[in-house]
């Protein structure tokens, strides 16, 4: 097989690894060779899979350039969404059939024109974390808990991330949920980081004690548990680390952060 990825971010480069380890080629294209045109449309003609993680502004600019080329490529396409185009349940139960209605409409409008080409693959994801990317980097460097009464996440390790869509290579088009099954509190989350670290987690803090920035709120307003029975059931997928308990504690067996480590970006279904 022959990769094409637009965009190799975090996730899209350890997807990049996976693929090369199992003997497959990889070409990307990113920020510097995005506008040279004649170039892309080779590399498209060449895959046999197309993968983009760039998330849309007003537009999705992928769809944008090469929307047509992409349709009429035959190709298999796949598009890292974001759970966050279900918007707020009110800490409900959400899947794939549910309406979207996410408070960014360059995000919902990206996934329904993705899923709308041939042989296409919508992967909606919730806050990723991983290697350098998890809480016990938070919290080694002194992060706050914030605490939102009722309020619970979804998340996933991006190795499970990585193997649902390799396992999407066999399975029929649509949206797939790719989330761990354990829902929950990011601040029990930190708590958990901290005792793994064997430090203080500190006490947690209600949101009018913290200073968070606007899209801080925006994101800590919004309150849901995603389903992900759709893609066991079509892709025979199953989360190695099916809770934050087991993907952090495999975390810190290969890595030990420290009191010295800078934090990564408040978690966002966005850190692709």
């Amino acid at each position: 097989m022959r990769l094409l990825v637009f965009g190799p971010g975090y996730t899209a480069s350890r997807f990049m690894a996976a693929v090369q380890a199992r003997g497959g080629e990889v070409a990307t294209v990113t920020r510097a060779t995005f506008t040279d045109q004649a170039r892309t449309r080779v590399e498209i003609a060449a895959a046999t899979h197309i993968l983009s993680s760039i998330p849309p502004g007003e537009a999705d600019p992928v769809l944008a350039a090469y929307g047509a080329d992409l349709a009429a490529s035959g190709k298999w396409l796949g598009y890292l969404s974001s759970t966050g185009v279900y918007g707020d349940t009110g800490g409900g139960w959400v899947d794939e059939s549910a309406p979207l209605r996410g408070r960014r409409g360059g995000r919902v409008e990206a996934d329904l024109g993705w899923g709308a080409l041939p042989n296409a693959h919508v992967f909606r994801l919730p806050g990723i974390y991983g290697p350098e990317r998890s809480a016990l980097e938070r919290m080694a460097a002194g992060a706050t808990r914030v605490y939102f009464p009722g309020q619970v996440f979804s998340r996933v390790h991006v190795d499970d991330l990585v193997a649902g869509v390799i396992a999407a290579f066999a399975g029929p088009p649509g949206a797939y949920n790719l989330a761990d099954d354990l829902p929950a509190p990011q601040a029990e989350v930190l708590a958990y980081a901290a005792e793994l670290l064997g430090i203080d987690p500190g006490p947690a803090v209600t949101p009018d004690e913290v200073e968070l920035s606007a899209a801080s709120r925006a994101f800590y307003a919004e309150n849901r548990r995603v389903a992900n029975g759709k893609a066991k059931r079509l892709l025979g997928w199953r989360p190695r680390y099916a809770d934050y308990r087991l993907g952090l504690r495999a975390l810190k067996a290969s890595t030990s952060p420290t009191s010295t480590s800078t934090p990564p970006p408040t978690a966002s279904s966005d850190q692709r």
